[in-house]
């Protein structure tokens, strides 16, 4: 079972109107790794699969289902990717940490009057544990999109930029025609997300809150952000 953690602190209060800024999840806010190892290989201890949980730990960011893709036969994806969610919230919820600047980088949103959205590939519900398990809190959870998939939440929510550590991440934001900013925590590297057409391409989220403040004074690359009242900001 997962262990309680405290509620978290109150975030800080909005300042005035500010961009939607939307984030990854899966190697982006959260290192997720160390649970994800340990769902697939009880996964492999229950079919008797041998599946590389090393190897899968490695190409974090694409849909489950194109993971068990390589591991089993295509009629029996469906049952597997309801028994991996199903052992999902046992095994992968306490061993999940924060990634350096995660909390941060959402209360630069809100401290600059902005709001956070957090677009995953994941199951919505097994975001939302490690969002709440680890105490953090965005606006707004969407989940089960996937690169230009998510253009669709974050067109809907008006961001004005997306942050990911996958090209696929930056696709979307690319298609949704909000800024990209890539931090290379995840598979790709600096050069991959710079050449997949990344505005700008951050070592970690310990570098977000500057990037943020150069951003909404125009200062940053791709410019000064779009007024809310014409970026589709909803209340």
């Amino acid at each position: 079972m997962t262990t309680p953690v405290p509620p978290p602190a109150p975030a800080p209060p909005r300042t005035g109107p500010g961009p939607t800024v939307g984030f990854d999840l899966d190697m982006t806010l959260i290192d997720s790794r160390p649970g994800i190892h340990a769902t697939w290989r009880r996964l492999a201890a229950e079919t008797g699969v041998r599946i590389d949980a090393d190897l899968v730990v490695t190409r974090l960011g694409p849909p489950l289902v194109q993971e068990l893709a390589y591991w089993f036969p295509e009629e029996e994806i469906p049952a597997m990717a309801a028994r991996y969610r199903a052992l999902y919230p046992d095994h992968a919820i306490a061993p999940t940490t924060a990634l350096p600047g995660a909390r941060e980088a959402l209360d630069a949103v809100r401290a600059a009057g902005g709001r956070t959205l957090v677009v995953t590939a994941k199951h919505r519900p097994s975001a939302a544990l490690h969002l709440d398990h680890l105490g953090l809190a965005p606006d707004v959870l969407v989940g089960e999109l996937w690169a230009e998939g998510k253009a669709e939440a974050l067109t809907a929510h008006g961001a004005a930029a997306y942050v990911g550590d996958h090209v696929g991440d930056v696709r979307g934001a690319r298609t949704a025609g909000a800024r990209s900013v890539a931090v290379a925590t995840g598979p790709c590297p600096e050069a991959e997300l710079a050449a997949a057409g990344a505005d700008v391409v951050l070592p970690d989220l310990t570098a977000f809150p500057s990037w943020l403040a150069a951003f909404t004074r125009g200062e940053a690359p791709g410019g000064r952000p779009p007024h809310p009242s014409c970026a589709g900001h909803l209340s």
